[in-house]
This record gives C-alpha cells, sequence and structure tokens, in this order.
C-alpha cells in the first residue's frame, strides 16, 4: 500500500518538474508585444542622427488604436461526479488568458484519495493555466480526477468565452 502511494508521489514530482522545466524554456511574453526594445551602445559608438522624412505631408492623421481596459472575468465550470467524487473548476481569465485555474470541488474523504489528490489537483491547476486550454496531461494515479478536472475545466472556458473574455 505504502509503494504504490510512494510511486503515485514521484510521478506527480516528475510531471511538476517536467512543467517547470517547461514554463521557464519559454519565453516571457512582453505586455506590449509592440514595444521597442532599448538596446545600450557603447561609449565608442556614435549614434547617427536621424534623417528627416521624405514623405509629403497629406494633412491627413491617421488614429492610433487606443488601449481598451483588460477585462477580468471568473467563471465555474459544471461539476462533474466521479467514482470518487465531485469536480469543479473556478476559472479567472483576463484579456482572453487563463491567469487562473483553481479545483473549488475535488474528490476527498479517504485517506488515499486526499493523498492523491493533494498532489494533483495543484498539478492539473498550473497545466490549464501552462496549457490555456482544457488538453492537459492525466495526472497519474488520479486518472478520474484528471478527467473530471478537464470536462469542468472546459465547461468554465466555455462560459467565460460567453461572458466575453
Amino acid at each position: 500500500m505504502k509503494r504504490g502511494v510512494v510511486t503515485a508521489m514521484s510521478a506527480v514530482t516528475v510531471a511538476v518538474v517536467g512543467l517547470s522545466l517547461r514554463s521557464s524554456a519559454q519565453p516571457a511574453a512582453s505586455p506590449d508585444p509592440e514595444a521597442a526594445v532599448a538596446v545600450k551602445q557603447p561609449a565608442s559608438v556614435k549614434a547617427r542622427p536621424a534623417r528627416p522624412s521624405r514623405k509629403k505631408s497629406t494633412g491627413r492623421t491617421t488614429p492610433s488604436p487606443t488601449p481598451t481596459a483588460t477585462r477580468t472575468v471568473t467563471v465555474n465550470g459544471d461539476l462533474v461526479d466521479t467514482d470518487y467524487g465531485p469536480v469543479r473548476v473556478q476559472l479567472t481569465m483576463q484579456g482572453g488568458r487563463i491567469i487562473r485555474a483553481q479545483a473549488v470541488d475535488h474528490p476527498q474523504g479517504g485517506g488515499q484519495t486526499d493523498a492523491i489528490n493533494s498532489f494533483a489537483i495543484p498539478v492539473l491547476d498550473k497545466e490549464a493555466v501552462a496549457a490555456q486550454s482544457s488538453k492537459i496531461d492525466t495526472v497519474s494515479g488520479a486518472t478520474f480526477t484528471s478527467g473530471g478536472y478537464r470536462q469542468s475545466l472546459q465547461s468554465a472556458l466555455d462560459a467565460a468565452h460567453k461572458a466575453g473574455s
């Protein structure tokens, strides 16, 4: 019995390390995709003066796009029954991106169920944010909880999109 829990915990640890490595390998997103990157030149390099524009002015101006306020939406997914208990995911989205996923209901009440889910739920929460979809991996040893989590997550994504996020 102990060997099975240790094996499950080892598998979860490997999954967490894999997620950490995957997320650290991805470049950080810039808050403004059109932001220019300033490069500091050494003192020995002299900057060229800017050339005047040769375009003729038409007198018309093109309005620049104004940034819209980024809306944050928090929704709950469907309550999904599994063989070990119900699962419900709460999702927070901002600007069309998942910024937080959290299982607000999950199977509880048994020693082994609690042990497995104490590791599986945080992994599923992080995986949902990293994947930005419901296409997340099943956590070894928590197959039913993972399936219910995916279903609830998808229903939360659907509700968030309907709400305009």
